[in-house]
């Protein structure tokens, strides 16, 4: 569920995490290059796909001032798994939500290559009950497509969830904002990567800027 990205960016070691992490990265984001390549090539040339990857050098950026002990994770559209597995490497208790049961499979293969504890499920990330009411009327959801919740496979309500991300299309950010307000914790944030403003964050529905990542060192759980 994502729209298309930049040129691919260079994945490099953070001075403010340990070589052992910065390793784990590194070879993360390497993996996730080459499953975009073979998707782009094996299915995108050959007919419509929402999932496009992401700048992953920009996502880490953006989810170091959000790490602490004890949060959870969630993204919208966790497609190949790569971002919900760096956040679980970067210490939150992370899960992903995917319509595409394919990318579920090669999000769980990646986990366990990678070490990591993160959780998929195959689903739509729509709570059950959710429908989008936009004041213009038009209330189609874009390019999210159409299945069951995801939620009950998890085992946690949106509610539940601290920090959740997302890659939007341009024109779904309303949608995902209005999701959080109906569905969401009022204090959770909210991390939406546009293409025009790249990753902007979002809490009780308002635009914030995010804490200082070297502020929040001190209490991440690494």
């Amino acid at each position: 569920m994502r729209p298309p990205s930049a040129a691919r960016p260079i994945n490099s070691p953070r001075s403010d995490l340990d070589d052992a992490l910065n390793t784990r990265l590194s070879i993360l984001c390497a993996e996730g290059w080459d499953i975009w390549d073979r998707f782009s090539s094996g299915v995108r040339q050959h007919s419509f796909h929402p999932f496009v990857a992401a700048d992953y050098d920009a996502v880490l950026e953006a989810l170091l001032p959000h790490r602490g002990p004890g949060l959870r994770f969630l993204e919208w559209g966790s497609a190949s798994g790569v971002i919900t597995i760096m956040a679980d490497l970067l210490g939150f208790e992370a899960f992903g939500i995917e319509l595409d049961t394919d990318l579920v499979r090669t999000a769980r293969a990646l986990a366990i290559k990678s070490g990591s504890k993160a959780r998929f499920a195959a689903g739509s990330f729509l709570p059950s009950g959710y429908s989008w009411r936009p004041s213009g009327g038009d209330g189609r959801t874009g390019t999210l497509g159409h299945g069951a919740s995801g939620y009950l496979q998890l085992e946690h309500p949106l509610d539940e969830f601290d920090v959740i991300f997302a890659f939007p299309w341009p024109g779904e950010e309303p949608m995902m904002l209005d999701l959080m307000r109906c569905f969401g914790r009022s204090d959770a944030r909210l991390l939406l990567n546009t293409v025009t403003e790249g990753i902007q964050t979002y809490q009780g529905g308002r635009l914030i800027a995010p804490p200082d990542a070297t502020e929040s060192a001190s209490t991440t759980m690494l």
